[in-house]
């Protein structure tokens, strides 16, 4: 909660410092960047939860559709599958639900838990980030007094360096994952597929996990125009998504980023790997950043 606090105050600390220069008092700039920055956040989940609340009914029609037809399809196909051998298939998988049951129920009553842990981490990392906003560099100071005396000159250079490293990776991620929002979402628009909205807000979440967020999104698009558009409408997804990939890939990180935060591939995939098994999907986000600063 606490990195992720750090994040948040890279992304909000330019608008307070702006508000400073215009005048405004520490208190007022931190209150009115803090509370502005944390109603758009909240906006961004009510509009995704609202979109898909709207479109679901109509989304399992549809994909109930694209079963049937991918039924009919598979029935039609040169690989020889029988109407028996489907029915087998979907016996099976109602046999799997049933037989694990107490699993799910057992897992249902772990999420009360995960979201009392979520509410928790959210309320600690809101109350950070307004501390980190308001009174960031004496905290900073007052660290610098946990450090040696004979480390302490390095570290004091060495902080600010790393911070600036950290704002220009939140600045440049938040970039990066607007555009490949905007592009992937008017291409599925234009294709049809149903809750274009939420998909391309789903993209640019995931946008913050490197490399993974990417490929987890890009599938979930391309998997919902499966179902609900057919074959054509998937591959021409696919297409979408994969040339603006390669464009953030090869243009938008390298140009916007730029060399201070570059960080090997390799290193890149460890760190996301390691992040996800220690904490989950939020050390999978924190990960890469956290070996940014170390790294500058």
């Amino acid at each position: 909660a606490f990195v992720a606090a750090l994040l948040i105050t890279a992304l909000l600390q330019p608008a307070v410092a702006w508000l400073r220069r215009r005048g405004v008092p520490r208190g007022p700039a931190t209150a009115l960047t803090a509370i502005l920055g944390f109603v758009i956040m909240g906006l961004i989940g009510w509009f995704v939860t609202w979109q898909v609340m709207e479109n679901i009914d109509n989304l399992s029609d549809q994909v109930q559709d694209g079963i049937d037809e991918l039924r009919n399809w598979l029935l039609n196909s040169p690989f020889h599958v029988t109407d028996k051998q489907i029915n087998e298939i979907a016996k099976n998988l109602r046999d799997a639900v049933g037989a694990n049951t107490d699993q799910i129920t057992s897992a249902g009553l772990e999420g009360v838990t995960v979201v009392v842990e979520a509410l928790t981490g959210i309320l600690l990392a809101a109350f950070s980030t307004l501390f980190l906003l308001y009174d960031g560099k004496r905290i900073w100071q007052w660290t610098l007094k946990l450090v040696p005396a004979a480390a302490r000159p390095g570290v004091a250079g060495a902080g600010p360096r790393a911070w600036r490293t950290l704002t220009a990776y939140v600045r440049g991620t938040v970039v990066v994952a607007l555009i490949d929002a905007i592009f992937i979402g008017l291409g599925i628009y234009f294709l049809d597929v149903p809750m274009a909205v939420p998909l391309a807000v789903f993209i640019f979440l995931f946008a913050f996990i490197p490399l993974v967020g990417a490929v987890v999104s890009g599938a979930l698009a391309v998997v919902v125009a499966l179902v609900t558009q057919g074959m054509f409408a998937a591959v021409m997804t696919l297409v979408v998504v994969l040339a603006v990939q390669q464009i953030e890939g090869h243009i938008l990180q390298p140009f916007i980023l730029g060399r201070a935060v570059r960080v090997h591939p390799l290193a890149v995939v460890l760190s996301v790997a390691a992040g996800g098994m220690v904490a989950g999907i939020g050390g999978a986000v924190v990960a890469v950043p956290l070996v940014a600063v170390t790294n500058t």
